[in-house]
């Protein structure tokens, strides 16, 4: 049986990582599917603020930085791709929420480019992932076994390749969720 989100004392709370640059589709469509679900969302990044798609005017308001909230505080975690995660892989703070989340085995989430930060993390040495073609070779050098297919599971990690990939994508997430239920 299914969990249902609906009910206030099981609702899962995400994470969504990133900064400027963000790819519009990726980040908001999987917000806006797991918030009818009925999970709660809280975008972190480097720094608070208004951060803007690299393709669009779109905005999120990243409401906590990084070093403001716990890895406790989460149920998953998701890296929306675009220009974002170049940017998130420099910055030593969220490597290291990436690092110290993805140890939990909670679930992570990354599409496109959102790998990036979890190659940077040394996270990758003999994971299955995807991610977009432009990344294989950055992912394979961090000892990630590449495949170039919409969704990939390894674990507790969930990655996908491309905005085109993302109905599969967040019916992973929600999957994982229901899997591994919020206490």
């Amino acid at each position: 049986m299914k969990q249902n989100y609906n009910t206030l004392s099981n609702r899962p709370h995400l994470a969504v990582l990133t900064t400027d640059g963000f790819q519009d589709m990726e980040a908001i469509v999987p917000i806006g599917y797991l918030v009818n679900k009925g999970a709660d969302i809280t975008v972190i990044g480097p720094k608070k603020g208004r951060a803007k798609a690299y393709n669009n005017d779109y905005e999120l308001i990243v409401e906590n930085e990084v070093g403001e909230v716990s890895i406790d505080d989460f149920d998953a975690l998701l890296i929306p791709g675009g220009k974002a995660p170049a940017a998130l892989k420099e910055d030593e703070s969220s490597v290291n929420f990436t690092r110290d989340f993805f140890m939990t085995g909670k679930p992570v989430a990354a599409i496109c480019h959102g790998p990036q930060v979890l190659a940077a993390a040394g996270l990758l040495l003999g994971v299955i992932t995807t991610g977009v073609s432009k990344i294989k070779s950055e992912l394979e050098e961090a000892g990630a076994i590449y495949k170039d297919e919409e969704l990939v599971i390894d674990g507790n990690l969930i990655t996908s390749r491309v905005p085109e990939d993302l109905p599969v994508f967040v019916k992973a997430i929600e999957e994982a969720l229901v899997t591994n239920p919020v206490d």
